[in-house]
């Protein structure tokens, strides 16, 4: 996929998620969420070669600063990823996010162990995780699933759920408060940013 491609589609994914993108051009320059994936990009690029690590670590410490999400860029993200309200965001090393995956603000998908070894999440596709949710160790959340927000997941959960609680708990979506799929994005002219 082309650069232009990617970021065309990354700017139909915010207009899809969020009612309130009125226009390319605020979207390029209010939203942080976006900004930090973007930043993201680059830093993880930078921390698959081991002489660049320290130049990933730096720029994701910047983009914390910059946007108030902290991902780290040893952390895997897939296409059409969104954080709406994205402040207190917190991504670990070894989290891995599958595609048209939607996080609110204050979520973190982090580690319980301090070994050097999977530690972190591992969100499926088509995964809404609310405002607050904390994911916890090497946990894998299937796909089409929603987290509540404030929920503390602890252990895995099977695909369609809906998981609540302190500590999580699941039970099956129904089919009627399913998402439907994500349509694929198409491409945005640039003379539309405007």
């Amino acid at each position: 996929m082309s650069f232009f491609d990617r970021f065309s589609e990354d700017l139909a994914t915010v207009r899809a998620h969020d009612p309130a993108a009125r226009s390319t051009m605020e979207i390029l320059l209010n939203y942080s969420g976006m900004h930090a994936i973007w930043i993201h990009r680059i830093s993880h690029r930078l921390w698959q070669n081991d002489s660049t690590k320290l130049a990933a670590r730096t720029l994701s410490q910047f983009s914390r600063f910059l946007t108030g999400v902290e991902i780290h860029p040893g952390a895997t993200i897939g296409r059409r990823f969104f954080i709406d309200h994205g402040m207190g965001i917190v991504i670990g090393e070894t989290a891995e996010i599958g595609d048209d995956v939607m996080l609110y603000h204050q979520v973190t998908l982090g580690g319980r162990s301090l070994e050097k070894t999977k530690r972190h999440p591992t969100i499926e596709d088509q995964v809404t995780i609310g405002a607050g949710a904390k994911v916890l160790g090497p946990v894998v959340i299937g796909a089409g699933s929603a987290i509540g927000g404030n929920a503390v997941v602890v252990h895995d959960h099977p695909a369609d759920s809906i998981i609540t609680g302190i500590p999580a708990k699941s039970r099956p979506r129904t089919p009627e408060k399913k998402k439907p799929l994500v349509d694929p994005v198409e491409y945005v002219d640039p003379a539309m940013w405007i």
